[in-house]
């Protein structure tokens, strides 16, 4: 197992799982990473579903929720999601990937028992894949990092909703099983669980990203007088922005921790090609230019792994961990795009091949330190509480 990862403070049981899962993903999944149904929108149906039909005989789909329907502490989450993005697949086979994970921890902390009955089971075994749709286009004017500018409009008519308007960046949506879907009242935000495909929701388009690790890849979409009914609305209209901050903290450290894995596994490889290239008439390890950035990976890799489980600490403790999560994210993101930079550096033209995964791994990573919020917003975001607190500290 990789020596890269802690191991200490990380309870058996979730030990355990994490080994299982890293031995999957290892053995199984990375041979995939050739596989010609890899493709710019991200890999293909047939590809996910024997991807995950490989987990679920291995005893590691969904691992990060046991069998009685409990879940994992965010500390054993973060030991099981880590070792799952050793590979850009390993997530998509374990079930541990966005949109899904963030969707089933949604589902398991605040939808009714007769949702969580329709929906939750088939979620939580691989059975039906799931989007997110809240962002809207920049060219309308709509929501992107301030939700408050949303556009998307729901009204009640009679037992149902009508919902209309566009979404953006909806990772997933094309061949997704159910949607969570944010939309506007009078009252407020509001978030509803929709069947896939709709005649109402119409794809206009799925995006060329620089991004591709993600089935279905990202879509612009269509939602044209969509009806659902009432009793599939999560709680009450207008709380729609409070149970999004139920899944916003946790899904931002989850991209954390998939991402931590993946650039693991980067440094792996360039550390290999370091100790085997010769130039120059020794091993490129032995130049301090390479030596000295692999050794700066081994510094960030590590200051990423702990700032992911102090954040979890805090989320365990019960609270909502905003200001956390947003440091924990700008700080990951930011050291895992070292990490995959040097990475490629080390590894000269090779690097920027797709003959391995890290070339892969640098796009995925950039484009992580825009999802979730850019680093720039969660700063902004910061920034603000600072001065809440030292005006309230100095009455003014």
């Amino acid at each position: 197992m990789s020596k890269l990862l802690q191991r200490d403070g990380i309870s058996d049981r979730a030990l355990a799982i994490a080994d299982r899962v890293e031995a999957f993903v290892r053995k199984e999944v990375i041979p995939f990473e050739r596989d010609s149904r890899l493709g710019g929108h991200g890999p293909s149906e047939d590809l996910s579903m024997e991807l995950k039909e490989l987990a679920r005989k291995a005893g590691v789909m969904t691992p990060h929720i046991l069998d009685d329907g409990g879940h994992l502490t965010q500390r054993e989450t973060a030991a099981v999601l880590i070792r799952s993005g050793l590979s850009p697949l390993g997530p998509l086979a374990c079930h541990t990937c966005a949109p899904d994970e963030g969707n089933m921890f949604l589902l398991g902390k605040v939808a009714s028992p007769e949702l969580k009955e329709r929906y939750l089971s088939r979620m939580v075994d691989g059975g039906m894949r799931t989007a997110f749709f809240m962002t809207e286009p920049a060219e309308d004017g709509g929501a992107g990092s301030d939700p408050s500018m949303m556009l998307t409009t729901c009204k009640l008519d009679g037992n149902h909703w009508v919902i209309n308007g566009r979404k953006t960046y909806i990772t997933g949506a094309d061949g997704a099983g159910m949607g969570i879907i944010m939309a506007k009242s009078d009252d407020g935000a509001c978030m509803f669980l929709v069947d896939l495909p709709d005649p109402a929701i119409r794809i206009e388009r799925v995006m060329d990203t620089i991004d591709s690790s993600m089935p279905g890849g990202h879509a612009v979409i269509t939602i044209d007088n969509l009806r659902v009914p009432a009793s599939q609305m999560l709680g009450d209209s207008g709380e729609g922005f409070k149970y999004a901050q139920v899944r916003l903290a946790p899904a931002r450290l989850s991209h954390c921790m998939r991402w931590l894995g993946a650039c693991v596994r980067a440094h792996e490889i360039a550390t290999d090609y370091a100790n085997r290239r010769m130039a120059f008439g020794k091993q490129l390890i032995d130049h301090e230019g390479v030596g000295f950035m692999l050794a700066e990976n081994l510094m960030d890799l590590k200051q990423a792994e702990l700032m992911i489980y102090w954040c979890a600490d805090v989320l365990d403790s019960g609270s909502p961990g905003g200001a956390e999560s947003s440091m924990a994210k700008v700080a990951v993101s930011e050291a895992l795009m070292r990490v995959a930079d040097r990475c490629v550096q080390c590894m000269g033209g090779q690097g920027v091949t797709a003959d391995t995964i890290v070339e892969q791994v640098f796009r995925e990573i950039r484009a992580f330190r825009i999802y979730d919020g850019p680093t720039e917003v969660h700063k902004w975001s910061l920034a603000k509480k600072i001065k809440r607190e030292w005006k309230a500290a100095h009455g003014a």
